[in-house]
């Protein structure tokens, strides 16, 4: 498959995982509560913005990641709650969350945003991928739209992780063996390094930078057959 041959960009899904599981809200109370919502993320996102929380780190990634090619970004809420559409270059487009699965479909035959996307894309990268994300990949859960696409997804396309979590869980067993599992279908785990952490902790979780994220990701399309884009600034 030399998709270097094609007439077009490759295509980067970036997903963005959040620190923690967060219940699942009724649409209905989403949107009741969606304006008061929006007024605290914003101000716990400037309490945020010194902290080393990898979803901050989204925004850079994505710089990085259109230097290689076409780029969308899905995110879970607990990942949005760290960084806004705002953050994002014009470019992008919205943000898809799991009020878009449905978004666009009315009848049989009209898209599903997970499937639509999967379709799409040529590497999903999923950054930060948070250990509850992990446990849910490695067993096949798909309870929101970044798993509904990590679950639909073609393996014989890239999928590139990079965790991030407290190094308290990045040690447990259940970590090494989900990082097994899905090792097994071909995933390449981008390392998390060790650094202070947003509770205070020093140790291996943080997130991996996302100029060692990019690089991967551009190997892997090298992979594909695209081409080295010209003045490509992402190191490993």
């Amino acid at each position: 498959m030399q998709h270097s041959k094609e007439l077009r960009p490759p295509r980067i899904l970036l997903a963005a995982t959040g620190v923690g599981a967060r219940v699942r809200q009724q649409q209905q109370q989403q949107q009741q509560q969606q304006q008061q919502q929006q007024q605290q993320q914003q101000q716990q996102r400037q309490q945020q913005q010194q902290r080393s929380v990898a979803a901050i780190k989204v925004p850079q990634l994505c710089q990085l990641l259109q230097q290689l090619g076409e780029v969308k970004v899905a995110s879970t809420k607990s990942a949005a709650y760290f960084f806004s559409q705002e953050q994002l270059p014009e470019s992008l487009g919205p943000i898809a969350g799991d009020e878009a699965e449905w978004h666009e479909w009315s009848k049989v035959g009209d898209p599903v945003m997970h499937i639509k996307l999967r379709r799409w894309a040529d590497v999903l990268v999923i950054a930060p991928l948070s250990a509850n994300s992990l446990a849910k990949l490695a067993n096949g859960l798909c309870d929101n739209l970044v798993t509904c696409i990590a679950r639909a997804w073609d393996f014989k396309r890239p999928l590139l992780v990079a965790p991030a979590m407290n190094t308290f869980m990045w040690d447990s067993p259940f970590t090494a063996q989900h990082l097994a599992a899905i090792q097994q279908l071909g995933v390449t785990v981008v390392d998390p390094v060790s650094k202070t952490l947003a509770c205070g902790d020093v140790g291996q979780g943080a997130m991996a930078s996302p100029e060692t994220i990019a690089a991967a990701c551009e190997v892997a399309l090298q992979g594909l057959g695209f081409a080295k884009p010209a003045g490509t600034t992402a190191r490993p």
